[in-house]
């Protein structure tokens, strides 16, 4: 019974889903909003309530941090107005080679460099409301899609989105390794207890909010591969599939809490990043710059 549930859920789960899980991006906010500053929390709030009118998208909600968390995989679906958003989203890091975040991110187009822009343009005291507005809401994104292992590496495979795979003993036309990692794993992981909805205490916090947007790369870069390919495939730099491959459900086991942490450090780290961007002693006025001559 409890697979025929688990099949008929995945079945009928749209292909949308192979954008990271709007579950979990609804849960990464959730534990930030618990663990950010009172005072943080307030501002988010405040500047969500108002943001409806300044970005004038009504197909795509972003009045709450919950729907703000999935607003940038929804205005995808707008067409071209937000097309240049597409490489923001994952860095594709190469998992068979050594660790090389500059080559993945060519011009800012990946989702760390994003995450460190978004800060800086809350922190400047000069940026229109809508522009902070878009940055708050484009922070709490990334910060959750750097956390998904297929989008910090891959082996040329668009994040694993080209193997074709079954989760444990479920199929389905839209399932391949990738929307595993974004879905029923991810949703595995937020559902199982004890729950990650709470108030981590300080040293949680300092553990799993350390280090930098570039540690955080290397990690999920690591899980990527260590978990996602290596469990999937058995090796992760082996032979590259030339059919569906299985996740067994003894690797789902293993990729679990992988998983579970990648999400709560996704949440712990985002509370830490919400609250220095809205750091009333980090914001700034940018200095002037010579006016461009073109050329």
């Amino acid at each position: 019974m409890i697979r025929f549930l688990l099949a008929l859920a995945l079945l009928v789960v749209p292909a949308s889903a192979q954008a990271y899980g709007f579950f979990t991006h609804e849960a990464i906010a959730r534990i930030a909003m618990l663990n950010v500053r009172p005072e943080t929390a307030r501002t988010i709030r405040a500047m969500l309530r108002a943001a409806p009118p300044l970005l004038q998208t009504p197909e795509c909600k972003a009045a709450t941090p919950e729907q703000a968390s999935t607003w940038p995989d929804c205005v995808r679906g707008l067409g071209e107005r937000f097309s240049y958003t597409a490489n923001w989203h994952y860095q594709n890091v190469d998992v068979c080679q050594p660790f090389d975040l500059k080559a993945a991110c060519k011009d800012g187009n990946c989702v760390s460099a994003q995450i460190e822009r978004q800060v800086k343009l809350l922190q400047n005291k000069t940026v229109p409301e809508r522009e902070k507005a878009m940055a708050l809401i484009f922070l709490i994104h990334f910060v959750g899609d750097l956390h998904a292992p297929p989008h910090a590496g891959d082996r040329g495979d668009r994040g694993g989105n080209d193997v074709k795979a079954s989760y444990g003993p479920v199929t389905a036309r839209w399932l391949n390794l990738h929307s595993i990692w974004d879905s029923p794993l991810a949703e595995r992981a937020v559902t199982t207890p004890p729950s990650p909805f709470r108030v981590y205490s300080a040293e949680e916090r300092a553990a799993l909010g350390a280090g930098t947007v570039e540690d955080w790369s290397r990690e999920g870069w690591e899980a990527s591969r260590d978990a996602a390919y290596a469990l999937a495939l058995g090796e992760a730099c082996g032979p590259k599939p030339t059919g569906p491959v299985t996740v067994t459900p003894e690797a789902i086991e293993k990729m679990v809490p992988v998983q579970r942490r990648q999400i709560e450090r996704a949440g712990v780290r985002l509370a830490r990043m919400l609250d220095e961007a809205f750091d009333p002693a980090k914001a700034f006025v940018p200095e002037k710059r010579p006016p461009y001559r073109g050329g």
